[in-house]
């Protein structure tokens, strides 16, 4: 028995959207920053990069905040519980058109495999692309500030930090589409509401 709930808040959808365009455009300038392509021309990319990059910055702190006073922030920690299976399913199950070993719920609306991997995005990848753009960014203030770092060394963490968001991009793109339909997932963060199992769920 399967009934439609309201996950996802007005926040948590504009905050997700409003990140994810964020995240593609910096991709996009960046890259072309680095001469991958041509779209906007050298000056213009590296104005929008860095206005861009800014913007994420006060984006994700009103996101922290968002998490930390509304206990949001509980559905990313880490758990270990059904690790392993849930890794199997999407690994080979999903091939097999096994049913998902984990059902979302209000209480907890990421599988542990999710909220491990979004744990390390937030805890770990965007604060680190973030801190190194900001480094690169204030590279004139580095002296009077006592640092002696290299410019192309910052540029090298940027760039590589760059490349592994794009991979989590491309894998979280490809997951969206393995829900009941290939885009009831996106439908759901669209809208909010999600269908969910109502024994389960209560």
């Amino acid at each position: 028995m399967k009934s439609k709930v309201l996950l996802y808040t007005r926040f948590e959808r504009f905050w997700h959207w409003f990140q994810a365009f964020l995240i593609i455009f910096l991709l996009a300038t960046g890259f072309e920053i680095h001469g991958t392509f041509h779209m906007l021309g050298y000056g213009a990319a590296c104005y929008w990069h860095n206005l861009a990059g800014m913007t994420l910055l006060i984006l994700t702190a009103f996101a922290i905040f968002w998490h930390l006073t509304t206990g949001q922030w509980r559905h990313y920690q880490p758990c270990s519980e059904n690790l392993k299976k849930i890794a199997g399913y999407y690994c080979v199950g999903i091939m097999r058109g096994e049913p998902h070993p984990f059902r979302k719920s209000p209480e907890r609306k990421l599988n542990p495999l999710q909220a491990l991997s979004y744990f390390f995005l937030k805890v770990f990848l965007l604060p680190l692309q973030l801190l190194s753009g900001l480094i690169y960014y204030f590279y004139n203030d580095w002296l009077n500030w006592g640092f002696a770092l290299r410019l192309d060394s910052v540029a090298i963490v940027h760039t590589a930090l760059a490349f592994v968001l794009l991979i989590f991009l491309i894998v979280h793109i490809y997951l969206t589409t393995t829900g009941g339909t290939l885009i009831s997932y996106t439908m759901a963060m669209i809208t909010g509401w999600e269908e969910i199992d109502e024994e389960i769920c209560g």
